[in-house]
């Protein structure tokens, strides 16, 4: 959407958003280095440590795999995003809509994951007489493998919409009293392209506001119900270990709404007022504060192994007993640098989940 102020001669001009440009542009970068750089790390041991040792032998094993997976191209894609967003994009039309589409996929296939997850440990704690035979890792990658279909598919506008091109005010020239304004080389970018703006406003609302109601509020209404539910079987356990669990309940719980909660509720504010009209001030300040509050939500991808997998006791052990194992392998003549530990099976006490 382009903004246009009037100036003194009754001209429209574009708005400079030269605040937010500035926030991005010193701040942006290095913020999402640090998400890049953990979240790849993060997310490649979580596949990794499935991969080569501990395999999926659970519904949670599963989304936590497929989760990971969803995260880890996200972090692959990121750098490429925020490039385009602050200069052009040199990469063509294919390139183009692979990116948008692909983070639009992750984006939802991701958040549907993580409601899975919330629904499986309610399954398991809440309903555990009920739960045999619905656990079963043949149905949770039957599971997954919908939901990331779902994901291609509530995508597909992402996909169709987002073009390669030179944006028309690039190509006005602008004129005063006595000189013509120079003109710049061309920059093309990848954004949304509409052939008529009716389209443009079907698509710039209906958009964020699947975002919204999909890959955000329902995922965020099963994961309090289920982990609601949880947490009161939990507190009338006499264990130790249950009360801890609790602790962990409500710390996933607390994670997601702090990285997401606000973000989505400026984009709701955002998409509900789409029509209204707003001066050069109040957008500059809407699209600096819908940066700030993204980055914070993409700082969740870092956090997931963190919260899912490596908080867990197996997983942990599994890791070590990979990465010993690793290290075992990879320096054959310094087996001394290694622990005597590795020389045996990793032990420890069953699952935390």
């Amino acid at each position: 959407m382009e903004i246009f102020w009037s100036n003194d001669d009754g001209l429209s001009e574009p708005c400079s958003f030269s605040d937010s440009n500035s926030l991005n542009v010193v701040v942006g970068p290095y913020i999402h280095s640090i998400i890049c750089i953990l979240g790849l790390v993060g997310n490649s041991l979580v596949i990794f440590t499935y991969a080569l040792y501990k395999r999926t032998k659970s519904m949670t094993d599963v989304y936590l795999l497929n989760v990971a997976i969803a995260d880890l191209l996200f972090v692959l894609a990121l750098p490429f995003i925020v490039y385009n967003e602050l200069y052009s994009w040199p990469m063509g039309q294919v390139a183009c809509k692979l990116l948008r589409g692909s983070y639009s996929v992750n984006l939802y296939s991701g958040m549907l994951m993580l409601a899975c997850i919330s629904t499986d440990r309610y399954i398991a704690i809440v309903q555990a007489r009920r739960s045999f035979g619905l656990r079963s890792v043949s149905n949770s990658r039957i599971i997954c493998f919908l939901i990331w279909i779902f994901a291609l598919l509530v995508s597909v506008p992402t996909f169709h919409f987002h073009h390669w091109y030179e944006p028309t005010h690039n190509e006005i020239t602008w004129f005063n009293s006595n000189e013509q304004e120079e003109t710049t080389d061309p920059q093309y970018v990848c954004e949304w392209k509409f052939d008529d703006i009716n389209t443009a406003s079907i698509v710039k609302v209906a958009v964020p506001s699947t975002q919204l109601a999909i890959g955000f509020f329902l995922p965020l209404f099963i994961m309090i119900f289920c982990y609601t539910s949880v947490i009161i079987t939990l507190q009338k356990a006499k264990n130790f270990q249950r009360h801890k669990a609790v602790r962990v309940v409500m710390v996933v719980m607390l994670v997601f709404i702090v990285c997401h909660l606000p973000y989505n509720l400026t984009l709701l504010y955002d998409t509900v007022s789409y029509f209204e009209h707003r001066d050069c001030d109040a957008e500059s300040s809407l699209r600096t504060a819908m940066s700030v509050l993204q980055t914070v939500a993409y700082l969740h991808c870092c956090l997931n192994p963190l919260l899912y997998a490596f908080i867990g006791v197996n997983f942990r052990n599994h890791f070590r007993r990979t990465f010993q194992n690793l290290c075992w392998t990879a320096a054959p003549r310094r087996r001394t640098g290694c622990s005597a530990s590795t020389r045996g099976p990793a032990s420890g006490p069953g699952s935390a989940r």
